[in-house]
């Protein structure tokens, strides 16, 4: 067992694969989380069964779509229970009910508009959320884009924003998105190493800097305060061509950044090299919070450190639990 995190936000990992699945099932990758109002986890990842559910125990509920998903990348939970799906490879956005009916879907499988167009998708949307006052969806479309476009609650399209670049209001990979309940919107600009915050009609407020590349943004508002989780991968230099790099060093990520609404760094989590120890994080990639504050917390380690094991080795650690220490009872 390894402590992480400092004050309130601190917490327990064993460092194991978190999860009971059944025998002969991979998660290969977990791309990204959410859970539902029963503190239930929904594991979208890239393995032959690309959503498996589980209680708040590791226990395996169920699990679907298969056969559906090429390259699961983001999901959210909507307030009333509701989930998107982004599939980054086949460019679409999916809305499913938790059983996995298919309610409403974003962009054509297989097809994508010209890259850097400005036009929904540009082969690789990566996030969907909700606006929790009125239903309204922000879709990012990270990879060959550098938008985010806004949708009305039944799907119809009411503007975009962004362009490539480093400035405010530019991106380099929008990669994940959270709304607070004032309507904020939160980007994980990947590449550019911040977080840009945008009011509901996309004009620029804000950015929050000093950070190793972020993967992920959550939002916990269930409180009289709300809190925001920033999940980085790591932000230095692994190699180059003469094989030197800075990739053993601390306090480079990857790690969780955690800030309430006005920027202040409440803690962080995790402070070591990447890699597949114990108290270590690999590829962060998706989080989310359940009721009790336990995060969990997934990984997509294939591409670094898969490779250079057994090449046909896909149980690779993706989805850990981090329990949070109750400071009253500790």
């Amino acid at each position: 067992m390894v402590r992480l995190g400092e004050g309130q936000f601190t917490y327990d990992l064993t460092g194991d694969q978190w999860g009971n699945l059944p025998d002969g099932w991979l998660y290969e990758e977990v791309a990204c989380v959410a859970v539902d109002s029963n503190d239930n986890l929904f594991a979208f990842n890239r393995g032959k069964h690309p959503m498996i559910v589980l209680d708040k125990d590791g226990n395996f509920l169920r699990s679907w779509g298969e056969d559906v998903f090429f390259a699961a990348h983001g999901i959210s939970i909507t307030p009333d229970g509701m989930l998107f799906c982004v599939d980054a490879r086949d460019h679409t956005v999916r809305k499913f009910t938790r059983e996995g009916k298919l309610l409403m879907t974003f962009g054509e499988k297989g097809t994508h508009k010209p890259q850097m167009s400005g036009e929904p998708f540009a082969a690789g949307p990566t996030h969907a959320v909700v606006d929790p006052r009125d239903g309204s969806i922000y879709i990012s479309d990270g990879y060959s884009n550098a938008r985010v476009h806004k949708y009305t609650p039944d799907g119809k399209p009411l503007f975009s924003w962004g362009e490539p670049g480093t400035r405010p209001g530019q991106f380099c990979t929008v990669h994940k998105l959270a709304v607070d309940r004032d309507g904020n919107v939160y980007v994980a600009d990947r590449e550019n190493q911040r977080v840009q915050i945008f009011d509901s009609k996309g004009k620029y407020q804000d950015q929050w800097v000093n950070l190793a590349p972020p993967t992920h943004v959550h939002i916990d508002d269930r409180g009289e305060s709300p809190v925001v989780y920033v999940l980085e991968t790591f932000g230095g230099l692994r190699s180059n061509y003469m094989d030197l790099g800075n990739w053993t060093g601390k306090n480079l990520g990857p790690r969780i950044s955690i800030f309430d609404t006005s920027g202040n760094l409440l803690a962080s989590v995790g402070d070591r090299p990447e890699g597949l120890g114990v108290g270590q994080f690999s590829m962060p990639h998706g989080m989310c919070v359940d009721s009790r504050g336990d995060i969990y917390f997934a990984e997509v380690p294939w591409g670094q450190f898969g490779s250079k094991m057994d090449p046909q080795r896909r149980d690779l650690r993706a989805l850990q639990k981090l329990v949070r220490v109750d400071a009253a009872t500790d």
